[in-house]
């Protein structure tokens, strides 16, 4: 499938079926195609792409249960949700986490939550606020 690329990230992932089902359920991005090392996740505004690691970086890299936060990369994915409730359940679901409603905050006139996908790669969530 060819579509219009207005915005997207790229995320090394060594299980990319776990990994990319988590964004798909959590983020509601649906796959738009899916191959043995990658997997393409699309809406109308952006676009996520999970690659699998190399092979030799895979061996390396140890994925705790429950996964250990990434907290020292320069970046952070940001995705809206309609409601971080059900979205923090979500994700414990998925095999991440998003931080307790004592860590939310406003931002922008929307509720913002952090949080980590199954890897451990950090993430945010952010809900319109009423």
């Amino acid at each position: 499938m060819q579509s219009p690329f207005f915005a997207g990230a790229v995320v090394y992932a060594k299980d990319i079926g776990r990994v990319s089902r988590f964004y798909s359920e959590l983020a509601g991005l649906p796959i738009v195609q899916q191959e043995p090392r990658l997997v393409v996740l699309e809406s109308s505004a952006f676009q996520l792409v999970v690659v699998a690691m190399a092979p030799a970086i895979a061996a390396r890299v140890t994925i705790s249960s429950p996964p250990v936060r990434r907290e020292d990369t320069a970046i952070k994915l940001c995705f809206a949700v309609p409601d971080i409730a059900a979205a923090r359940e979500a994700a414990a679901r998925l095999g991440g986490e998003l931080n307790g409603p004592e860590r939310e905050w406003e931002l922008l006139g929307s509720r913002v939550c952090d949080g980590h996908d199954p890897e451990g790669n950090v993430i945010q969530v952010r809900a319109r606020s009423l």
